[in-house]
């Protein structure tokens, strides 16, 4: 809409670097020994998660490098493969995108409802209250969160907010995860599970390695930066992918080698250690969560804005009800489906499978080679077009294996299970 086009150009590649950032380092991480790790072993887990940084790294330089493409900006995923292709990809790439950052919205809400309920077992075990309850209070903060911070370039302040929650839960996590493997006697480290298990497990956290790292929502980021844009937003890709990705190499490989095949698939429910320390731990993965959907979800924010006409100054009494309204009503369904199927990894997996692959690779490889075709060689095309082709099979397979996931897993589970 045209107040939030008035805020283009308004941030520096540092503050984008630090919106990257937020995303690989937010709760999420905490999952990632149990769900890469665990089925990886440490040769292909290791390798996997540097090769999936790297890959990453190029194929969204792919998309930054097409934001000032045919005389234009294209401030949009959609925009941009639309003018590349016409209607049709247009409004195919806008459900992608749109079915990617919801489901990318509703683990978040998954992951904060965990947190919370982690802490809250942690004063007492056997109380009455269970997982789905903690995702709809967990719900109603990102709902407030929300209404609160009307567009993506007012989160300046709370991106230091959310750094530092990090910082918080990872260093506590680390800590203690150290102060467990020196403690613990020699771990298995074998991958569990039955032959065919195993390939469709593996399958499921090759996807989850590129799950860690990609969005499908650069265009709507990079259209927030000074000029020169493109530029700027390399050094944001720069800083994401090398400091920004430290913090989470450290806590999956630390995590995986302090508890081997049987890592959690919430880091902290497996550590040892004070109480208030696991509970500070907790409550800071709870809060960076909601700041980290809000991220994700600012390009819905928008498209609703834009289609509700929600436009001018924020905190005006029209525009707080008409938010209320319309993102109130957005994150309950997002809260509501949370609670119904709280399975991250099947989130993880599923979201990588039909969304992650085909906007970030499939369709930035594509598009780059048809926007560029003029100007490459063959042997660079062919590159291109082994690009393609690689990631449309391996997200094909990786559909099939979230697929298997969420029915093995309804058949252990039933729905508003507690997990």
């Amino acid at each position: 809409n045209l107040f939030n086009l008035t805020l283009l150009l308004a941030d520096s590649w540092f503050q984008v670097g630090f919106v990257l950032t937020t995303g690989i380092n937010s709760a999420f991480v905490l999952g990632y020994s149990g769900t890469i790790m665990v089925p990886l072993g440490w040769t292909y887990g290791v390798v996997g998660l540097i090769l999936a940084t790297a890959m990453s790294l190029y194929a969204n330089s792919l998309i930054a490098k097409l934001h000032e493409f045919g005389g234009k900006r294209h401030i949009r995923y959609r925009d941009l493969a639309g003018f590349i292709y016409g209607d049709g990809a247009y409004y195919m790439t806008w459900g992608s995108q749109y079915l990617n950052l919801f489901m990318i919205n509703t683990g978040f809400i998954i992951v904060a409802g965990q947190a919370l309920k982690a802490a809250y077992v942690l004063f007492d075990q056997d109380g009455p209250m269970k997982l789905p309850y903690f995702i709809g209070m967990a719900g109603f903060v990102c709902g407030l969160f929300a209404i609160s911070i009307p567009h993506l370039s007012a989160l300046r302040l709370w991106l230091g907010v959310s750094t530092l929650l990090s910082l918080i839960y990872i260093i506590i996590a680390f800590v203690l995860t150290i102060k467990d493997g020196v403690n613990a006697p020699p771990r298995d480290y074998s991958i569990p599970g039955t032959t065919t298990s195993k390939i469709f497990t593996t399958i499921g956290a090759t996807t989850n390695l590129f799950f860690a790292f990609n969005t499908g929502m650069l265009p709507e980021i990079q259209a927030t930066i000074k000029q020169p844009v493109v530029k700027n937003m390399m050094r944001a890709l720069y800083f994401q992918l090398t400091v920004g990705v430290l913090p989470m190499y450290a806590i999956t490989f630390i995590g995986y080698w302090a508890y081997g095949s049987s890592t959690s698939t919430y880091l902290l429910s497996s550590v040892d250690g004070p109480v208030s320390l696991k509970a500070l731990a907790n409550i800071a993965a709870f809060f960076q969560s909601v700041i980290s959907l809000h991220i994700f979800a600012s390009p819905m924010y928008e498209f609703l804005d834009t289609k509700y006409k929600i436009k001018g100054r924020g905190f005006t009494i029209q525009n707080l009800t008409s938010r209320i309204a319309v993102r109130g009503g957005y994150l309950t369904f997002n809260t509501l489906v949370a609670a119904l199927l709280p399975f991250i990894g099947d989130f993880m997996s599923l979201t990588g499978a039909i969304s992650t692959f085909p906007l970030t690779f499939i369709l930035a490889n594509h598009m780059y080679l048809v926007a560029k075709r003029n100007k490459l060689n063959s042997f660079q095309k062919l590159w291109h077009w082994l690009n393609v082709l690689f990631f449309g099979v391996l997200s094909f397979a990786a559909l099939v294996a979230a697929l298997r996931l969420i029915a093995v897993d309804s058949k252990t589970y039933h729905l508003f299970a507690d997990l």
